[in-house]
This record gives C-alpha cells, sequence and structure tokens, in this order.
C-alpha cells in the first residue's frame, strides 16, 4: 500500500456544496430546509475528521488478511446521526425486507468484486477491510459520504434528491475515495482534489458498468443517474460524455462542470471546486475509454488504476502530472505506439491538459 508518508483520510460527499448552497437559498422551506440541515451537517462531520485526523484519535482499523470475499455489514441509523448505528445486516445473510439495507450490501459487493476481478485489489486497503455502511442517517439527509471510515447515506428530501443508495455508482465513488486514501493520497483541494473526486467518479462509473456487463460504448457515462426526483429537469448530478449537461433546472441551476480546460473554473468554493473541475480529468477518461473501446474497466481503466496505485502520483499533482503518468502507464502496460498508448495522449489533448 502506498499512502505517501501516511494517508490522512478525508470527509467525501457524493452532492457538491454549490448544490446544496443554491437548495438552501430557495424561497420554499420543503427545498430549503434540508439542504441547510445538510449543509450544517456535513459542516460538522468534516470538522469533526479533520480534528481526528490531526490529533489521530480515531483508531487505525486492524488489517484482514487478504481474501476473494468481502466483509460487509450494514447498519441503520434510524434517522439519527450516532454512528455506526444498529445492524441490521452482515456478511452471509439473506435479503431483508428494507431495499436501502438491501441496495447497500449490493452496492458494497459490487465494489468489492471490481476491484478484486479486474485489478486484484483485496477491498479499499487493499488488505482486506471490512466494508461498513449506515443506512437512514438523519432526517432528511441529502448526501451520501465516505468518512474515512465506512460509507452512510441519506435518504433525500424526496423533493430534489431520492434514496441515495439508488445509484450504484454513488456507493462505488464513495468507497473510491477510501482507494484514494489508501494510495496515493490526493489533497482534497484545487487540481489534486479534482483529480481526487475524478477517481472516484471514474470507478463509480467502471463499478456500474462492470454490474451491468456493459461495454464503453452501451454505458451511459453519467454519475447518480436515479438519484433526482421526478421534480427535477435533469438526469444526474454529472455526466463524464458531456460535462455541463447533466442538469439544467430552475431550482437547481446549470450544471457547472467544464469539459476541457478552456472553461477552467477559478474559485475558492467547494476545496476550490472539486466536484466542478473534475469534469475535464472524467472526460478525457470517457475519450480514452470510448476510443479504445471494449470493457473500460480492461484497458483505461487498468490505465488508471496503475497511476492511481503506482506509487509516482504525488498527494499534490497537478492535471498534467497526472495525464504525463497515464500516458507513461500506458506505454509500459501497451507498448508505445499501441492503440492505449495513443488513445490517452489524444484524449488529453483533446481537454487541454499537456502530458508532462
Amino acid at each position: 500500500m502506498t499512502t505517501h508518508g501516511g494517508f490522512e483520510p478525508v470527509f467525501c460527499t457524493v452532492v457538491p456544496p454549490h448544490i446544496l448552497d443554491r437548495l438552501a437559498r430557495n424561497d420554499d422551506p420543503a427545498l430549503s430546509g434540508p439542504a441547510h440541515r445538510t449543509l450544517v451537517r456535513d459542516s460538522e462531520l468534516r470538522g469533526r475528521r479533520r480534528v481526528t485526523t490531526e490529533f489521530a484519535l480515531a483508531p487505525a482499523p486492524a488489517a484482514k488478511a487478504p481474501s476473494d470475499q468481502p466483509l460487509r455489514t450494514v447498519y441503520d441509523a434510524g434517522h439519527g446521526t450516532a454512528l455506526p448505528g444498529t445492524e441490521v445486516r452482515r456478511e452471509g445473510e439473506e435479503p431483508g425486507q428494507d431495499a436501502t439495507v438491501n441496495r447497500a450490501y449490493a452496492g458494497l459487493g459490487a465494489t468489492f468484486d471490481l476491484f478484486l476481478k479486474a485489478y486484484g485489489r483485496h477491498s479499499i486497503d487493499g488488505d482486506g477491510l471490512p466494508l461498513d455502511a449506515t443506512v437512514h442517517y438523519d432526517e432528511d439527509y441529502n448526501n451520501a459520504f465516505w468518512n474515512g471510515e465506512q460509507m452512510v447515506f441519506g435518504d433525500g428530501d424526496g423533493e430534489i434528491f431520492l434514496d441515495f443508495t439508488l445509484p450504484i455508482d454513488v456507493i462505488g465513488h464513495e468507497l473510491t475515495h477510501g482507494v484514494t486514501q489508501y494510495t496515493a493520497n490526493l489533497t482534497y483541494y484545487g487540481q489534486p482534489g479534482a483529480l481526487n473526486e475524478s477517481m472516484s467518479d471514474v470507478f463509480g462509473s467502471l463499478i456500474k458498468q462492470y454490474s451491468l456487463g456493459q461495454t464503453a460504448a452501451e454505458a451511459d457515462w453519467l454519475i447518480g443517474a436515479g438519484l433526482l426526483a421526478e421534480r427535477v429537469t435533469g438526469v444526474a448530478l454529472r455526466s463524464m460524455k458531456e460535462p455541463g449537461s447533466a442538469y439544467d433546472d430552475d431550482v437547481l441551476g446549470k450544471d457547472p462542470q467544464p469539459a476541457t480546460m478552456d472553461d477552467y473554473v477559478r474559485t475558492g468554493r467547494d476545496n476550490g471546486g472539486v466536484h466542478i473541475n473534475s469534469g475535464i480529468p472524467n472526460h478525457a477518461f470517457y475519450l480514452t475509454a470510448t476510443q479504445l473501446g471494449g470493457h473500460a474497466w480492461e484497458r483505461a481503466g487498468q490505465i488508471w488504476y496503475d497511476v492511481l496505485t503506482g506509487g509516482e502520483l504525488r498527494p499534490q499533482a497537478l492535471f498534467a502530472d497526472f495525464a504525463g503518468l497515464t500516458v507513461k502507464a500506458a506505454r509500459a502496460r501497451y507498448g508505445d505506439g499501441g492503440d492505449e498508448h495513443e488513445a490517452v495522449r489524444k484524449a488529453w489533448e483533446q481537454v487541454g491538459v499537456r502530458t508532462l
């Protein structure tokens, strides 16, 4: 495991703060209330994570021997905020009547399967880490998050967001933050933070594609499809195929993600726009995968995984640093001048990132 001097677990949510900020300012209390409470809760959790990390208050989980089987436990918070909550399903138990619990359990398993079967990785930390998840967190909580130790899912407010276990790529997205935490440990700010978010979108999408048996051409390349309520004019939180097109709604506003460096957003909000500028590396992966064809987790995904876990990706890496390493990884695994090398190089060129 490569941690570059010790991993720093961060608090990572799937819904960007700019969406919740806009909702919290809405005149309708049915929309602004849950969004405001979610923002306050996220701020508290983010601060708590910062303190426990800085002062090492949270004990490191005991490493498990690598196994070809996951070790999953799902808990129910009962709409409270105490974690992990009441245990409701453990590894090997049959599905119960709570569909949210069953989806969380299945999503943990799908994530484990992709990383093991495609890349030989044993769980999130590569050493058999147990996979824990808590559902029914808080009242009308409009988010899902990885807190450095486990997954947590809100039920949504029913007005804008539905149950956060519905899209399997949301589960995969958040768990991939754990993989990044245990490997490249990308700093959660600016371009390295956008790369952190992009890695989660990339592998979240691959987990969905793997579970559905889809090729790159068949995939929708949407993150969070099925999460938005019927009243929302939009299809997902983000689009890797067409960043900036996921939603255009009177309440949520317009999806702000850029597809190329020409539209790179400079902001101090959202940790320097980590959920916004991630559209650029997201689009580079989409271009690579669709150019290569077939199953995206095989060649394109392998190259991205090689860079994430290879030990050369610095925590403060910029887009150009990452792009250069993907070109290098494609050459190392598939040979210079091959389809893979050319597809990666052209993809970064199309999004306006130089491959150093």
